[in-house]
C-alpha cells in the first residue's frame, strides 16, 4: 500500500484547508477595505454616487479582489502541501528536446 501524500492525507488536507480559510477570511476584510477606499475615492471625485453605481463598485472591487486572492492562495496551497510534485507529466516523452 502506498503512503498518502499531500492533500490525499486527511490531516495535511485539514490543516491546509484551515489555513486557506483563515487567509481568505483576512483577505475578505482587506477586500472590504479596498471597497471602502474605492467608494471614498469615487465620492471625492464625483460627489454623491447613484445607488446602482455604488452597488456595482462594491461588487466589482470586492469580487475582483477575492478572485485574485483566491487563485493565488490556491497556488500557494498546492505548492506548499507538495500537491504540485505529484503531477505526472504524460507528455514529457513526446516533446522533442531540440536545442
Amino acid at each position: 500500500m502506498t503512503r498518502k501524500q499531500a492533500l490525499d492525507d486527511p490531516r495535511i488536507a485539514a490543516t491546509a484547508w484551515a489555513r486557506f480559510r483563515r487567509i481568505m477570511g483576512w483577505m475578505a476584510i482587506g477586500g472590504a477595505g479596498c471597497v471602502g477606499a474605492a467608494l471614498l475615492f469615487l465620492y471625492w471625485w464625483k460627489g454623491s454616487l447613484p445607488l446602482h453605481m455604488a452597488i456595482a463598485t462594491i461588487l466589482g472591487v470586492w469580487l475582483t479582489f477575492m478572485l485574485g486572492t483566491g487563485l493565488m492562495a490556491l497556488a500557494f496551497l498546492s505548492h506548499g502541501t507538495g500537491h504540485d510534485a505529484q503531477v505526472i507529466d504524460r507528455l514529457k516523452d513526446e516533446v522533442p528536446l531540440d536545442d
